[in-house]
């Protein structure tokens, strides 16, 4: 009875992730497009074919589970989305990209928390098969949030450049 407890929590963590990748499948895109630097543009690129492949590894899981996908809504995720939306619409240039990566690592670390979550239930309900899936995705958000990382030290230079650019050549007052 109690494994039937975490089961069934799994499978409510399993949906949360599988709504929370498929908002990203549709937010990516949005991001690269608004992304001024080419090298983040194609980081949001290269993570949404990521992503979709997060979701065919979810599905996978569901199949062996015999349970749909369906029926969640991650509100985590859509929160993240929004705000990364709202810096699209508050910011330009390299200070756009900053908030843009910022937003991005928030969504990074959610699901690295999500995934860890899932694996520790995987593997106690004895799903060595998911554990392995579910490990392949954990890494590789990981990895998306170092390269978030590494983008961020040029981004965030060039931003702060800017700002110092913009306040020199600002008129002062005596």
């Amino acid at each position: 009875m109690a494994d039937e407890g975490l089961k069934e929590l799994y499978i409510d963590e399993l949906k949360d992730l599988y709504s929370a990748e498929n908002q990203l499948v549709k937010a990516l895109p949005k991001m690269a497009k608004a992304a001024t630097s080419e090298d983040l543009r194609a980081g949001f690129e290269e993570h949404l074919e990521q992503t979709k492949g997060h979701v065919q590894r979810l599905e996978t899981i569901f199949q062996q589970l015999g349970e749909s996908p369906k029926g969640k809504k991650c509100k985590g995720m859509e929160g993240l989305i929004e705000e990364g939306s709202e810096a699209i619409e508050e910011y330009e240039g390299a200070v756009l990209d900053a908030a843009l990566i910022g937003a991005a690592q928030r969504v990074e670390h959610y699901e690295m928390a999500g995934y860890g979550t899932v694996i520790a239930f995987a593997d106690e309900l004895d799903e060595s098969k998911h554990v392995s899936l579910l490990k392949e995705t954990l890494e590789e958000e990981k990895a998306t949030d170092e390269k978030l990382t590494e983008l961020a030290g040029d981004i965030n230079t060039q931003a702060n450049q800017g700002e110092e650019a913009s306040e020199e050549d600002a008129p002062t007052t005596k």
